[in-house]
C-alpha cells in the first residue's frame, strides 16, 4: 500500500527528510532539512546534499521551519523539484525568511539569485490550516492533515491517510519535532486518534526534563550567579522558537523580581539589566510571533490582557545593523557591563553569536548558558564539553581559549522528552503497529526503543 524511506535524521538529529511512496509510484517528502555539525561533514565537497532520486516526488510537506527540517529545499528545487510545498499557514509565513537568511549566510549574497528563488518558492508554497484534511495535487488515495506539535510557532506533526476513503484508510504519522508540554507560548501537542505506522523523533529519548517552574527558577538562579561576575551572559539560541521562549520567560522573571520580590537588591538587578537580542532574523520572527497571537496558549493571552508585553518589554534591546552589532561586541568586551545577549546560532555554528564568543570566551567575567541541544561536531558541543575544564574551541579556524563559565540548562528545551514521547504514543486510541525512531543520537534512539517496545510489546519498533 505504501513504503517509507529516509534521506536524513537517521544517523543523528539533523537533515530530517522522509519519503512516503504509494503503490502508484508517486511519493511525497516530509521535510527536507540541512545536515549540521559532524553530519554535514559526510557530504563530499562539491556534491549536492540531494543525493537521492526525486523523479517520483510530487509534493513536499513541511512540519516546521527550523533549518534542520527545511534547509535543503533550495537544493531540492535546484535539482528539479517543481511540485507544491505544503505547510501550515504560520510556517508558510515564516519559511521565506528562514530560507532567505540561509542562502545569504551559506550560499550567496547575490540578490537577484535569492529573489529568483523566493519568487519560485512563493509559487510553490501552499499554506494550509491546522486540522484540515487535504489531498496533495496529483494524488489519489492520499490525504494529509497538519496537527499542532507545540515545538515552535506553526509547527505540526503530519497525519497521512492512505486509501480511497478516510474510513478504512491506513494512518501514517510523522512527528516532526514534538514540543514539551507546558512550554512557553504554545499549546501542547495532542495525540492523533489512531496511527498504524509512526515515524517519531528521539532527540531526548533517553532523558526527562525538569518541570516548567523548576527550570525557570534554574534559569533565574544561573543568570543571577553569572551576573555576580559583573560580565556578559551569552545565550546561543535559534532565531525562531527558542529566542521567543527565552524572552517570554525572562519577562516573567523580571515581572516577579520587580513587583513581587521582597529582595530590593534582586529586583533592582533585574530592573536595570539590559536584555539584548542581536539578530535581525530573530527580531522579524518575534514580530511574527506577536502578530500571530491567536496561536498562543491561554497563559500567554492572559498576560496580554493584563497589559504585559511578553515579547516586547522595557529592558529589551534589538540590534539590527552590522555596525551596531560590532559596536555592541566591543562595548561589552571593553566595559564588562552586565547584560544578557541572545543571538544565533543555537549551536554556535554561525551567526552573530560567533563574534561574541570570539571576543568574550577568554574573559573570566563572561558566562555561556546553553538552553538547547548541541549536536556532535558543532562548536556548541565543544564549548559545552571542554569549557568547564578550561579547554579551547576552534571558531572560524581560530583557536579560542575558554575562560568563561559554561552552564547547561538541559531542561530548557522545545523538544518533548522521553516521558512526553511515550505519552504521545500511549494517548493514541488506536496505537501503531510499527514505530520508526529517527532524529536522535544512538543512545537516545536505543533507550527510547527499549521503552516503546515495553509499552507496545506486539508492535514492531525499528531504528532505520
Amino acid at each position: 500500500m505504501y513504503n517509507i524511506s529516509h534521506h536524513g535524521a537517521v544517523n543523528g538529529v539533523t537533515g530530517s527528510c522522509h519519503r512516503l511512496t504509494l503503490d502508484s509510484g508517486d511519493a511525497i517528502l516530509i521535510d527536507c532539512g540541512m545536515f549540521q555539525g559532524a553530519e554535514a561533514d559526510l557530504i563530499p565537497d562539491g556534491h549536492s546534499p540531494i543525493d537521492f532520486d526525486i523523479s517520483d516526488v510530487k509534493a513536499l510537506v513541511v512540519t516546521h521551519c527550523h533549518i534542520d527540517h527545511v534547509g535543503r529545499i533550495p537544493y531540492l528545487m535546484a535539482a528539479g523539484f517543481s511540485g507544491p510545498i505544503y505547510a501550515t499557514e504560520a510556517t508558510a509565513q515564516l519559511l521565506p525568511l528562514v530560507l532567505e537568511d540561509a542562502l545569504k549566510v551559506g550560499v550567496t549574497r547575490d540578490e537577484s539569485l535569492i529573489n529568483n528563488f523566493l519568487r519560485l518558492l512563493d509559487k510553490q508554497l501552499v499554506g494550509v490550516p491546522f486540522k484540515q484534511w487535504f489531498t496533495p495535487d496529483g494524488f489519489e488515495g492520499l490525504q494529509v492533515k497538519f496537527q499542532r506539535a507545540g515545538h515552535i510557532l506553526g509547527s505540526a506533526y503530519v497525519e497521512c491517510a492512505v486509501g480511497k476513503t478516510l474510513r478504512g484508510s491506513k494512518r501514517v504519522v510523522f512527528s516532526g519535532d514534538l514540543g514539551a508540554p507546558y512550554s512557553p507560548l504554545l499549546p501542547a501537542p495532542k495525540s492523533p486518534y489512531r496511527c498504524d505506522d509512526l515515524v517519531i523523533e528521539s532527540t531526548y529519548g533517553d532523558r526527562c526534563h525538569e518541570g516548567r517552574k523548576a527550570r525557570r527558577k534554574r534559569l533565574q538562579a544561573t543568570i543571577e550567579r553569572c551576573l555576580r561576575n559583573r560580565g556578559t551572559v551569552l545565550i546561543p539560541a535559534f532565531s525562531i522558537g527558542r529566542t521567543q521562549e527565552l524572552l517570554y520567560e525572562i519577562e516573567e522573571i523580571i515581572h516577579r523580581a520587580t513587583y513581587k520580590s521582597t529582595d530590593d537588591e534582586q529586583g533592582a538587578l533585574w530592573e536595570s539589566l539590559d536584555i539584548i537580542v542581536d539578530s535581525p532574523l530573530a527580531a522579524k520572527f518575534t514580530a511574527h510571533y506577536r502578530s500571530l497571537k491567536k496561536l498562543w496558549d491561554a497563559e500567554a493571552r492572559k498576560r496580554l490582557r493584563a497589559g504585559r508585553h511578553p515579547l516586547s518589554f522595557e529592558q529589551l534591546t534589538t540590534i539590527e545593523s552590522h555596525r551596531e552589532h560590532v559596536q555592541t561586541v566591543e562595548y561589552l568586551a571593553n566595559t564588562g557591563k552586565p547584560a544578557i545577549v541572545i543571538a544565533a546560532s543555537g549551536m554556535c555554528a554561525g551567526g552573530r553569536m560567533m563574534n561574541y564568543l570570539k571576543a568574550l570566551l577568554p574573559d573570566v567575567r563572561t558566562d555561556v548558558v546553553f538552553v538547547g541541544y548541541q549536536a556532535a561536531g558543532t562548536p556548541g558541543r565543544d564549548i559545552q564539553k571542554y569549557g568547564p575544564r578550561g579547554g579551547y574551541v576552534y571558531l572560524d579556524n581560530e583557536k579560542i581559549d575558554i575562560r568563561a563559565g559554561v552552564y547547561t540548562l538541559s531542561g530548557y528545551s522545545a523538544h518533548a522528552d522521553q516521558k512526553d514521547l511515550l505519552n504521545f504514543i500511549r494517548r493514541m486510541r488506536h496505537q501503531p503497529k510499527t514505530v520508526r525512531i529517527v532524529h536522535g543520537d544512538d543512545e537516545a534512539k536505543n533507550e527510547l526503543k527499549r521503552h516503546i517496545q515495553s509499552q507496545l510489546p506486539d508492535s514492531k519498533v525499528i531504528i532505520p
